[in-house]
């Protein structure tokens, strides 16, 4: 970076910040004390309000707005992530998005803005759209925003896979999107102590005034870490019989389905899954319809999950019939 685009940096980074020290910024940055001390002279004397007290670090006085710059790369990345946020988010959302991308646009000198219009004609993302209830209407995901910066309750009616639903009441902490869904995290006061909430399977959503305490503690990345193992996400691949196709067709983009290939028995689909065990779940419901063929790791779960089954109910059987049936 060279110095000017770091002076503006440093000014947009104070501005983020209430109080920065000099080896905050010159780690940020990745360069000395020094460099950091010389350039805050400069932003200085060029009429930056940047107020400096030993022991606390730098700070902007009052208000300060830098003018607004972008590189060809910043605004290519910015687009390129605008082409995703329009396809796995709500209607709310992508009305803000175009508005966004209109003034990015309208910053961008002649030869830039040129370069941003015929990227803005030439990238294009396919993917399945993220999934909401028609009857929340088209801005959930706005409206959970604003209950998590405001620190404001939600009422939801959530429904579980089995179709039961229940009344909660819950403080969100946290959006985040992963397995072809959108999820709120929060602490949920029914059952005390924090959880996943998948939207789509909210059937009601109703924002409170009631503001709650911020959970200091909470990390989402801990969170998902524990319940999920989402650091390492795993392929699975899974040969499908023919006959069982139509029916797992209708239920694999909720399991992280990536791609699907023809086989001589029907075909062999692969998954990117946070959790082996969240998979097998679903896969148990296909019974000898399936054959898992990676990773090695999950046959092996699937097969004492079978067995387990299998005496279970052979002890139920000969507690019935009084047979001394042995399964091995």
């Amino acid at each position: 970076m060279d110095r000017i685009n770091r002076l503006i940096a440093t000014v947009l980074l104070l501005q983020r910040k209430k109080r920065l020290r000099a080896e905050d910024i010159a780690d940020y940055f990745s360069i000395s004390v020094r460099t950091v001390y010389r350039d805050v002279d400069a932003l200085c004397a060029a009429g930056v309000p940047i107020a400096g007290e030993a022991g606390y670090g730098y700070s902007l006085e009052g208000e300060h707005l830098a003018p607004v710059m972008f590189t060809e790369e910043e605004a290519g990345t910015l687009l390129m992530g605008a082409e995703f946020v329009r396809h796995l988010t709500d209607e709310s959302l992508q009305q803000h998005l175009q508005s966004a991308l209109v003034k990015v646009q309208s910053v961008l000198p002649g030869e830039k803005r040129e370069h941003f219009e015929r990227l803005r004609h030439s990238v294009s993302v396919f993917t399945r759209p993220a999934a909401f209830r028609e009857e929340l209407g088209s801005d959930i995901l706005s409206v959970l925003q604003q209950a998590i910066a405001r620190r404001a309750r939600v009422l939801i009616r959530y429904e579980n896979r089995q179709d039961d639903a229940t009344e909660r009441s819950i403080e969100p902490l946290h959006l985040v999107y992963y397995g072809n869904h959108w999820h709120i995290i929060g602490y949920c006061r029914l059952r005390e102590n924090v959880r996943d909430f998948r939207l789509d399977r909210i059937r009601h959503l109703r924002l409170t005034e009631e503001q709650f305490a911020a959970h200091d503690n909470f990390s989402l990345t801990d969170y998902l870490a524990k319940q999920y193992d989402l650091r390492e996400p795993h392929e699975v691949r899974v040969e499908v019989a023919q006959e069982a196709l139509r029916i797992i067709a209708a239920q694999k983009y909720y399991y992280g389905f990536v791609e699907e290939e023809a086989s001589a028995n029907g075909a062999i689909l692969t998954f990117i899954v946070p959790s082996l065990m969240w998979i097998m779940r679903w896969l148990l419901s296909f019974g000898a319809h399936i054959q898992i063929l990676a990773p090695a790791e999950l046959r092996v779960m699937f097969a004492q999950e079978v067995r387990a089954i299998a005496l279970r109910q052979m002890v139920g059987l000969s507690d019935i019939s009084g047979s001394n049936t042995d399964f091995s």
